[in-house]
């Protein structure tokens, strides 16, 4: 007989909670973020496409360049400096630019450049660096100065000259040390040697009198002819086998036509 107390059943077990499946939901989430991220990565690229080969078209016109010689580069983010209308700074580079009897690899930096050229960009520089050969071919143009023989030993400009005295050559080096003054590139003396041996500039003058001017002098070379009025001169050193001259440039060449002229030597 069975227990008074038994159940005649089992109880049943409580209802399952059904598990909710999230993983569909969260795919979905990542596509559409991929996409969006995607398409800002697309618009970015060919915003960045439109606005550094306008910049390389209008160099090229107004230098008359090889497009594939000049680099442009614009830091940062390129569509939000678009809609502001101004990129906040932009990097153009090329090599072996000649500027009448002035040539080097040349890279100017501008910040502030507007979009449209209806403002004045912010401040500008520029460097410019010159070879040994690039070196000669302009101070060629300098009269009397002994062009064929420059040399670029760091931290001077090299060259040597032959002194007559008494009917005889004397073969002399000088090592010029570059600087500006007054926006002209100068040349000063700093070391001699005479037949291989080193002088100083007093006994030089000792040495041979009058005769020594050629070579103690300071030279004087102004280059503002050969570049855009907008720049100035400001450092200029030698690193290597090169000299390189720095520059300001004047944000109002943007809007100022008298600005893209070539300066003027007084």
């Amino acid at each position: 007989m069975a227990d008074a107390y038994t159940l005649p059943f089992e109880p049943a077990e409580p209802p399952r909670r059904r598990k909710r499946r999230v993983w569909p939901w969260l795919v979905t989430l990542l596509i559409v973020v991929v996409l969006l991220v995607g398409a800002a990565i697309g618009a970015e690229w060919l915003a960045r496409g439109v606005v550094t080969g306008g910049i390389r078209t209008l160099v090229v016109q107004q230098l008359g360049l090889s497009g594939s010689e000049v680099d442009v580069e614009v830091e940062g983010i390129v569509i939000p400096q678009v809609i502001s209308g101004t990129l906040d700074d932009v990097t153009i580079s090329s090599p072996d630019v000649s500027l009448g009897e002035l040539s080097g690899d040349v890279s100017v930096n501008i910040t502030d450049m507007p979009i449209r050229a209806d403002a004045a960009a912010g401040p500008g520089s520029a460097v410019v660096r010159l070879d040994e050969t690039q070196l000669r071919a302009l101070l060629a143009t300098v009269d009397g100065f002994p062009a064929d023989s420059v040399g670029i030993a760091a931290p001077d400009v090299t060259v040597s000259t032959d002194l007559t005295f008494f009917g005889v050559g004397i073969p002399v080096s000088a090592g010029l040390l570059p600087g500006v003054a007054e926006g002209d590139l100068t040349l000063t003396p700093q070391r001699f040697t005479v037949g291989g041996a080193e002088v100083t500039a007093d006994g030089l003058r000792s040495q041979f009198g009058g005769i020594a001017d050629s070579v103690l002098r300071t030279w004087d070379i102004c280059i503002a002819q050969y570049l855009p009025a907008a720049l100035s001169l400001t450092g200029v050193s030698t690193e290597g086998s090169e000299v390189i001259a720095n520059f300001d440039i004047d944000g109002a060449v943007v809007v100022d036509p008298l600005l893209r002229q070539d300066g003027t030597c007084s």
